[in-house]
């Protein structure tokens, strides 16, 4: 039996990171909003909702990366050369707020605000950085014999520093309604009263790229306003104007966790959107999966390293997610 094991690979390195979006997203969000909230105590449940399960999220960034580099190694080599910068800048942040993450915990009362702040810094980086790849991956790269042929600081665009705000506004608003579902009192009063305003501001932004992405690539504006498709495609911005709505009414719901399972079903319709707007081409807007693949007896030998791993880091993601279910307790009864 002949299986398509380029679209298989694509599959799982979208789904990694997909994963990583979602699950790191709300963590990411939390730092981000951390410069917002005031009380010390308030800041110390926030760290305290992720503390269980903040590591294993970044699990899935590993996945998405490893399994690029597994199964397209021509499309690592030209993302990363032409990313060098974000990426540098993310894996710094990423570092920065682990550090701070700890540290903040051990550190006397005199020293936890500037971890506080360096928490606040790393999660910015981390998260802005990410957002200005995704802008420069959607505009894309020119290669040339298999490798990037562009400058250093191609990446460096009104769009992508457009899509890196917007990445702001999406962690923050996941942030909001994890904390939502895993806190009470003013810091729950609190972060409800942000979803509204994110989800709009986010909602803006997703709307900002789906117009200007056709603007830019010749081949998403053929496949979105061809009429053949539309049948196949409105669906998508219409289901996604339908999760902001219910989003913007779950707000004061007295199921906490409705803002959250919308906030993600929202972030995924664009995630799919997106997806679609690039297939097949894996470094826009001209290298499709097909060409940038690693030879089949690779993607066969890794596919089964993948088919063993992914079901135990799915088993342990949900088992975590299940064993810490339920609000954080506020042991020092701050209301």
């Amino acid at each position: 039996m002949n299986f398509d094991l380029p679209s298989i690979w694509a599959l799982i390195i979208g789904f990694g990171l997909m994963m990583y979006v979602f699950l790191d997203g709300f963590d990411l969000g939390i730092g981000l909003l951390f410069p917002l909230v005031k009380n010390k105590h308030e800041r110390d449940i926030m760290v305290n909702s992720v503390a269980p399960v903040w590591d294993g999220n970044e699990t899935w960034l590993v996945l998405g990366g490893a399994g690029l580099l597994a199964a397209f190694p021509m499309a690592y080599s030209v993302i990363l050369s032409a990313l060098y910068g974000p990426i540098l800048v993310m894996l710094f942040g990423l570092i920065l707020r682990g550090v701070a993450f700890e540290f903040r915990f051990k550190a006397t009362e005199s020293h936890r605000p500037l971890w506080d702040k360096l928490f606040f810094v790393g999660s910015f980086m981390a998260t802005f950085a990410q957002g200005v790849a995704m802008g420069a991956v959607i505009i894309g790269f020119p290669v040339e014999n298999g490798e990037f042929a562009g400058g250093s600081l191609d990446w460096l665009t009104p769009f992508s520093l457009f899509t890196g705000c917007s990445l702001l506004f999406a962690y923050g608003l996941l942030g909001a309604t994890w904390l939502v579902v895993k806190t009470e009192h003013n810091l729950y009063k609190q972060m409800r009263k942000l979803i509204k305003p994110l989800t709009i501001l986010l909602a803006l932004c997703m709307l900002g790229i789906s117009i200007y992405t056709p603007l830019i690539n010749a081949d998403v504006k053929a496949m979105w306003f061809n009429w053949s498709n539309i049948v196949y495609l409105a669906p998508l911005p219409i289901i996604t104007g339908i999760f902001v709505l219910l989003l913007l009414g779950s707000v004061n719901s007295s199921k906490h966790y409705r803002p959250f399972i919308y906030a993600l079903c929202m972030l995924f319709m664009g995630y799919l959107g997106l997806c679609i707007s690039l297939w097949p081409n894996i470094i826009p807007p001209s290298v499709s999966i097909y060409e940038a693949a690693a030879p089949e007896s690779s993607l066969k030998f890794t596919l089964v390293g993948v088919v063993i791993i992914v079901p135990f880091i799915l088993a342990y993601t949900f088992w975590s997610y299940y064993v810490f279910r339920g609000k954080v307790v506020d042991t020092e009864g701050y209301h």
